[in-house]
């Protein structure tokens, strides 16, 4: 087939941000404003987003409403960004859409990032599908983010931590206020995951857009598969906002039997053998408020017993205190990275790691080669963890071997975009 939309797309990855919403707002009126065609549910924050976005779509299609789902970034490939009750788009759809997206902006003469042009396919895709309603994670902040042109009567907030500081503000409010800037006027957010400084932060900043923030309950016996505390949380924040958006239609048990087989890949999730045997721990945390939720599940789900650990990590990211808190839990460390330019060389982890004392196993580039040499050498399972790109690599390396990778069967790897400083201005 004809790639050229898709390969229009990769000519985007390496520019950042446009810093406003002008040039998606000015592709939506020619396009006659796909988003308006849908209800739309936004998520937003620090952690915590896709998870949740994934939970309330899986709800939402149990009670027979056509849900879509968009999330970012992908592990293997960008087809799975953009979903319709859990299937992912497909690639002749994505591309003509995609075609759609690059002949008008070029007609137009308005220059548009990666993350953009994905936005503007999502929209036209739900659109034609008339979907029921879309459920829309942000890609960075909220408030300049490009699916906030999408506006919707609900929102989730998931957690506030410290992270995009160069983008998204110095401190945990001006974070908060970043976010919380997805809101439209008169909206409801449901929050969780912040602290109670930021509550009344929360609940002043919406009173001046006619808002309402709820902060509802943590459901403690929720069952979902991704092991911890903080996705039953997830699942509680889905399961208000499904509640509130079905209204007499919401059915408890089909919510809750929906969450019991909802597997987010790549977070806190377990691999086994057929034989039931724990090979392998995914879990995506890549900035110090993920690894300190990833510390405390350890804590609680291998108490007294180190794990051996398969780490990457990105530049930008704060590796000093990410190996602070995952250290105590770690025996040995292999370190690796991918081919992608931002991830750190492995060099330079193992010198860190070896300043502390810790010891340092095999090293090299992720390869199915490397994590059959970790295998091997590993007496029990073993941890994945420090990147989002990293795991999706051991994704895409391990999907024939395991029924819950099986998603990712057929796809290809592809690039993701950067969140560089770097600007695009509309020509």
């Amino acid at each position: 087939m004809n790639c050229a939309g898709l390969k229009y797309l990769q000519a985007l990855a390496p520019f950042g941000m446009t810093g406003d919403l002008k040039n998606m707002e000015r592709l939506l009126d020619v396009f006659e404003h796909p988003e308006r065609k849908f209800q739309t549910i936004h998520v937003v924050g620090t952690d915590g987003k896709g998870s949740t976005a994934f939970y309330l779509s899986r709800i939402l299609s149990a009670h027979g409403i056509s849900a879509g789902l968009y999330t970012s970034p992908h592990l293997v490939n960008v087809r799975e960004r953009i979903r319709l009750d859990n299937a992912p788009i497909s690639e002749e759809d994505l591309n003509r859409l995609l075609l759609q997206v690059r002949d008008v902006a070029e007609q137009t003469q308005t220059r548009i990032s990666f993350f953009e042009a994905l936005t503007l396919a999502c929209f036209l895709y739900f659109a034609e599908k008339n979907v029921g309603v879309a459920v829309i994670e942000a890609g960075l902040g909220g408030r300049l983010d490009s699916t906030r042109t999408a506006c919707g009567k609900r929102a989730v907030l998931t957690s506030i931590g410290m992270e995009h500081t160069e983008i998204l503000g110095n401190t945990e409010r001006e974070i908060l206020h970043e976010k919380m800037g997805i809101l439209s006027a008169g909206a409801t957010l449901f929050a969780g995951g912040i602290s109670p400084e930021l509550v009344r932060d929360a609940e002043n900043f919406s009173k001046s857009l006619s808002a309402k923030v709820v902060f509802p309950p943590v459901v403690e016996d929720l069952e979902v598969p991704n092991v911890g505390h903080h996705y039953a949380e997830n699942a509680s924040l889905s399961l208000a906002v499904a509640c509130d958006f079905l209204g007499i239609a919401f059915d408890e048990e089909k919510a809750r039997d929906a969450l019991r087989h909802a597997l987010w890949v790549g977070r806190m999730q377990k691999l086994r053998t057929p034989e039931g045997k724990l090979r392998w721990i995914l879990d995506g945390a890549h900035n110090p408020h993920a690894v300190k939720r990833l510390a405390e599940t350890l804590e609680l789900e291998f108490p007294k017993q180190k794990l051996a650990c398969v780490f990457g990590a990105l530049r930008d990211k704060d590796l000093n205190e990410m190996l602070n808190l995952l250290a105590p839990h770690i025996s040995v460390w292999h370190v690796t990275r991918t081919p992608y330019e931002r991830f750190r060389e492995v060099g330079d982890i193992s010198s860190e790691l070896q300043i502390r004392g810790c010891q340092v196993g095999y090293s090299g580039e992720m390869s199915r080669p490397f994590l059959d040499k970790v295998q091997e050498i590993s007496d029990g399972p073993v941890l994945i963890t420090g990147s989002l790109y990293m795991i999706g690599s051991a994704i895409y390396q391990l999907r024939d071997d395991f029924e819950d990778l099986s998603f990712f069967r057929g796809m290809e790897l592809t690039e993701s975009e950067t969140h560089g400083k770097q600007k695009t201005k509309a020509l």
